[in-house]
């Protein structure tokens, strides 16, 4: 069954729509109109849809803001900014990863061109730190933000190096992940709080909310990434496994030392496409190696110690409610 999406994610969604209208206004023609349909604004054609993603990371900054007794309305451009960082990282990611599909249709370098898509990301990584800067007292988002993209590139690289290697620790898996998904949830997490000044403490509480919120939220995706539903995910089954990703459980099953982790490793070995077969057979080895069981007892974890971090944060019980209303969404979402 799919968890019911938040009211928070859509009201997100519609007060940072405008803000990312105007910003893809100023790129080139041909740049926007690959940002309009990486964005769900339209199809292939420029014909005008609605498909676009949760605003999972706006919504935060925008409660981030609300934390600190800041105005939704004014911290706007925080949340756009940090969702512009999150659409350039999904255009390039898609690329790397080779992945065809993203959010049930075409990923747009299989639109427009890999080069396309190659620029496109860069340009609206470029509008992110337009919008910062143009505000007034935006300097310390800003650099939240450069920081926290410095480090999802980081995560992004040693995620790309372990696919060429065979002995991947599940400590330096979790250092990937943190990085690579932890740093901007994080940064969404306080970027609103920033741009309020809030007190020093409350940035801080905010971030390693976000920190551990983001591991918990990746080390779901990472289930998803072999056990979810095409129709919900919006990508293949298994697509981690056919990729050959080490991800969370896979590392987790891999470094398990039992007798399914070895047959996945020498599955997982093998030179050649793996077969639909082998993709059943190695989510099979993941979930007998114990990687499965260790992934969402981890989530869960992550998710208390997210919660633990909140808690000792001062803000308005509505906002903290709002907050663990999405924490709770994205590690349960269609699973």
């Amino acid at each position: 069954m799919t968890t019911p999406v938040p009211p928070r994610l859509t009201a997100a969604r519609e007060l940072i729509d405008p803000v990312l209208r105007e910003a893809v206004a100023r790129l080139d023609p041909a740049t926007a109109r690959a940002a309009a349909y990486h964005l769900g604004w339209s199809d292939a054609s420029g014909r005008a849809v609605s498909t676009g993603g949760k605003a999972l990371r706006p919504a935060l900054a925008v409660l981030s803001a609300e934390a600190a007794g800041g105005d939704a309305e004014r911290y706007a451009l925080a949340a756009a900014a940090v969702e512009l960082v999150h659409a350039f990282s999904l255009l390039h990611d898609d690329i790397m990863d080779g992945d065809r599909t993203r959010r049930h249709r075409p990923a747009a370098w299989t639109v427009f061109g890999s080069s396309t898509a190659i620029l496109t990301g860069d340009a609206l990584l470029a509008l992110a730190g337009e919008l910062l800067v143009e505000r007034e007292g935006c300097v310390g988002a800003a650099h939240s933000l450069s920081t926290a993209t410095r480090g999802l590139i980081a995560g992004q690289a040693l995620d790309m190096e372990f696919e060429r290697r065979h002995d991947v620790t599940l400590d330096e898996c979790r250092r990937m992940a943190t990085r690579k998904t932890g740093d901007l949830i994080a940064c969404a997490c306080s970027i609103g709080a920033r741009t309020a000044d809030a007190p020093p403490s409350t940035i801080s509480a905010l971030a390693a909310f976000g920190a551990e919120l983001g591991l918990a939220f990746q080390l779901t995706d990472d289930l998803l990434g072999i056990w979810g539903n095409p129709e919900t995910t919006g990508k293949p089954a298994g697509s981690d496994l056919r990729a050959r990703k080490k991800t969370l459980p896979i590392v987790a099953a891999l470094t398990g030392g039992t007798a399914a982790a070895g047959r996945l490793a020498a599955l997982l070995a093998r030179p050649e496409p793996l077969s639909e077969a082998d993709l059943l057979l190695a989510a099979e080895l993941v979930d007998e190696a114990g990687g499965r069981a260790w992934a969402e007892k981890e989530a869960v974890r992550r998710l208390d110690a997210a919660e633990h971090h909140l808690a000792a944060c001062d803000m308005p019980d509505h906002v903290r409610a709002e907050f663990l209303d999405i924490a709770r969404f994205i590690t349960t979402r269609d699973r």
